[in-house]
Formats: C-alpha cells, sequence, structure tokens
C-alpha cells in the first residue's frame, strides 16, 4: 500500500493534468507542479483562492476574468464556489491554454481541483459553450448584488435535503435575513441608496460565511443563508456574528451617521422535510424577530 501511495504522489506532481487541494476556507493545501506552473505559485505558498485570484489578475496572469470590476466578479464566484458536491466548467488562461475544471467538494468542505488542457478543442464549439456558461451563470446570479439569486437558492435548498438521505450527512439549518425598515430608507434616501445598502449588506456578508456555505438574495431586501452540515447552535453563532457587524456598519461615506440593522429567522432541518416546509419555518422564525423588535435573531423549534 505504501509503495502505491507513493508511485500515485509521483505521478500527480509529474502529471500535466493540475491538480489542487483547498481546504474548508478555501486555503490552497496541496498543488503539483502543473498547477503551480500555471497560476505562478511558489513551492511554500498556501493562498487562499481570492488572493491567488487578486494578485493574478492584477499581474495579469493566470486566469482570464472578463469584467470591469474584480471585486464584483469575485463576490459572484464565491457565491457558486464550493457549493455542490460536484461542478465541472471551462477556464482559460493568459498563455492561450484553455482547461476543463473540475470541483469535488466533500463534505466537511475540503475541494480537489482537477483540470486538463483543452486547448485542442476547436474553436467555434468553444465559443458556444463559453456563451453557454455566461448564460448559466447570469441565470443564477442576482443582477444587483452579483451574489446567487433565487433560483440558485432555491437549487441548493433542495440539494442539501437530498443530501439529507445519504448515509454519513450531517445536519444542516437555512436561514432568512431581512433588512430592517427598508422601505422608510428608501422613501428617506432614495431607491440608488437603498440598492447601495443591498450592495454593502452582501458584501459584508459573503466574506463572513464559510465556502460550503450558500447566502443569496431571494427577493428584495430578503435575503437566504444555507449552513450545511451545521447544528443549530453553530448556526446561531454564524448568524449573530452577521447581525453585529450589520449593526456596526456605515456604509455610506457621504452619510456617516446612517447605519441599518437586520432581522433573522432560523431553522434546522428535519428529517423527512421538504424544502418548502423548512423554508417556512425559517419564515416564521424571521416574523417573529421583526414582531420582537428587529435587529435580532430568532430560532424555531
Amino acid at each position: 500500500m505504501n509503495q502505491i501511495s507513493e508511485r500515485l504522489a509521483e505521478l500527480q506532481q509529474d502529471s500535466a493534468v493540475l491538480i489542487a487541494l483547498y481546504d474548508q476556507e478555501d486555503r490552497l493545501r496541496y498543488a503539483n507542479a502543473a498547477f503551480r506552473s500555471t497560476f505562478v505559485i511558489e513551492p511554500d505558498e498556501a493562498p487562499l483562492w481570492s488572493e491567488l485570484m487578486r494578485r493574478n489578475t492584477l499581474a495579469g496572469r493566470g486566469t482570464i476574468i472578463r469584467t470591469a470590476d474584480f471585486e464584483v466578479w469575485l463576490v459572484s464566484a464565491q457565491s457558486r464556489r464550493g457549493k455542490l458536491p460536484f461542478r465541472a466548467f471551462e477556464t482559460d488562461v493568459v498563455d492561450g491554454r484553455w482547461f476543463w475544471m473540475t470541483e469535488t467538494v466533500q463534505q466537511d468542505g475540503w475541494m480537489l481541483c482537477i483540470a486538463s488542457d483543452i486547448t485542442h478543442v476547436k474553436q467555434s464549439g468553444r465559443d458556444v459553450r463559453q456563451d453557454r456558461d455566461f448564460a448559466l451563470r447570469a441565470s443564477q446570479t442576482d443582477e444587483l448584488t452579483s451574489i446567487s439569486n433565487r433560483r440558485f437558492m432555491m437549487a441548493a435548498l433542495e440539494s442539501l435535503i437530498a443530501g439529507q438521505g445519504a448515509a454519513h450527512r450531517g445536519a444542516g439549518c437555512i436561514c432568512i435575513v431581512d433588512l430592517d425598515f427598508f422601505k422608510r430608507i428608501n422613501d428617506v434616501y432614495g431607491h440608488q441608496f437603498g440598492d447601495d445598502v443591498l450592495i454593502d449588506f452582501s458584501r459584508r456578508v459573503q466574506p463572513v460565511i464559510r465556502r460550503r456555505d450558500s447566502f443569496g438574495r431571494i427577493g428584495g431586501e430578503e435575503f437566504m443563508l444555507i449552513l450545511p452540515d451545521t447544528t443549530l447552535a453553530q448556526a446561531e453563532l454564524i448568524v449573530e456574528r452577521i447581525i453585529a457587524m450589520v449593526r456596526g456598519a456605515r456604509p455610506v461615506p457621504t452619510t456617516p451617521s446612517f447605519s441599518y440593522t437586520c432581522s433573522a429567522g432560523l431553522a434546522e432541518l428535519r428529517p423527512g422535510e421538504t424544502a418548502r416546509e423548512v423554508y417556512a419555518r425559517a419564515d416564521e422564525a424571521l416574523y417573529t424577530a421583526k414582531q420582537s423588535g428587529r435587529d435580532r435573531l430568532k430560532i424555531v423549534a
């Protein structure tokens, strides 16, 4: 067995296929020589994925990012990255190569990335597939905030519930978050100001959650957070941290006195429960939070 493991390790290191392993926090823990060469990573480096993408984009190397605003692209990419057990897509790099990239995610959040060079694929077919991928991403992304939209979030919730029946799958929770007195914000400051608050909220929450968590806008000033393999006590800590962070935010530099809050309803998945049922319980908890004075979390039993 040791001989097989050693041989496998040698082959991975020498392979032209790009191989990388990221931990739950999206920090690179292993990359073979081909991966490190393509994305310009030193042998002793272990950067976060976001750090790697940011520095390579600034240096004009690595993955080609087609966007006028990298930070907006990053938020959008992180809202989809590592949320599904398996994902496959095409990507290209600045040296002209194209890769077929796969992401395989374990229950605890570790992710294996494997990329194969498909530069030889006919260009016309590649353009069609790229247009398809762009259209798919657009259909799953909220246009204003660039995080996941209701369609993506409901599909992620259905996927989580389907996984509850699999062996060794742990519990999970969902949380519905609503910005308090949002209509008043729009009425007093204007709708553009309100849009800025929605964007601010999205930007603040995305870095706080774990990579395997899903976060999206499901309508108006309402957002959903899906926390796989998370107990109610663990989820409560995460959501309370978000509420406290928002409470202290001053999102508009031109109006430093302005602040806002949010309310949240949290529910833990029950065996045999449907997406509609757990959503309704979380929504009920949110209603209770609103009725109890807002700027707080309520948990439904």
